[in-house]
Formats: structure tokens, sequence, C-alpha cells
């Protein structure tokens, strides 16, 4: 072609539009891909969280047990809060009176309200509650997620 015929450089309207479209295509077609992502990236959270506080509710029993922690013969031996993993208890074996620590800081459930405490994003369970209708009570035997939601294998995520 010589140079006196040919047109501006650019690309023409369809072309503009053909571009779009395919990329309008490309971004619908990653939507579902990262909203899964998202999920494991949460449902891992979560199982990490649920595994650091019940190994600290199992941490706080056995120091119960090995007479660490003072506890009432009539009691469970799991401790009454959450916060009490983290607040520490007296060691009653130290005669410096060091306190027992079993968490730095208490792990939040990733699908509850990000505006509540992490203590409050907990269901709990007592000891002498049932396992199939768990229920709060002068302690803390177990914790489970409030979210009503699937995991990605079907369950239910207050049932892990």
């Amino acid at each position: 072609m010589s140079p006196a015929r040919r047109g501006p450089g650019g690309f023409t309207l369809i072309e503009m539009l053909v571009v779009l479209a395919l990329l309008g295509v490309l971004a619908a077609a990653a939507r579902p891909v990262l909203q899964l992502s998202a999920q494991r990236s949460q449902e891992f959270e979560l199982r990490q969280a649920l595994r650091t506080l019940r190994g600290a509710l199992d941490a706080y029993h056995q120091a119960v047990l090995d007479g660490h922690v003072a506890s009432a013969a009539d009691a469970s031996g799991y401790p009454p809060d959450l916060q009490a993993l983290v607040r520490g208890v007296p060691d009653a074996k130290s005669p410096q009176g060091r306190r027992l620590y079993f968490l730095r800081r208490l792990p939040r459930d990733p699908f509850a309200d990000p505006t509540l405490p992490s203590e409050a994003t907990w269901g709990l369970r007592a000891a002498d509650s049932p396992p199939d209708a768990p229920r709060p009570g002068r302690d803390v035997f177990d914790v489970y997620s409030l979210s009503p939601r699937r995991a990605l294998d079907g369950s239910l995520y207050r049932e892990w």
C-alpha cells in the first residue's frame, strides 16, 4: 500500500469493542475462581483457629490435672472463659507466683462479623452440655463457628 493511501494509525471501533468483550468474558470466568480461592483461604484460617483454641483448652486442662492450676473439686478442669487462656492463671506449683499463659492472643472466626471482638465470634460448649446441642455454661470445653454457611465439602462450619 502506498504511503498516500494509508489512513491514520490506531484501532477501529469494532476492534476496541471485540477486545472489551473478550476482557469481560475473561473477568466473568475469573470471578468464581477468585471466590472459591477466598473461601478456601477462610476455611484454612478457621481450621487453624479451631486447632489453636482446642489445643489451648487441652493444655489448660492438662495443667489442672498436673496440679499447676488450682481448681475446685467439682469443677471440670476447663477454663471459665476464653480470655483466661490469654490472661493467664497463677501457677500453683511456682514459689515465685509466675503465671501460665496458653495463648498470646485469641484467634477469631474468619466467617464472623469483623466488628465483633474475638471472643464473641465463637460459640462455646460447656463440659456438661451434650455434643449435639452445645450450650455455654460454667466452663469452656469446646468452641465452634457460629457461621450458618456450608463449607466446600458440604458440611456446616459450626459442625467442625
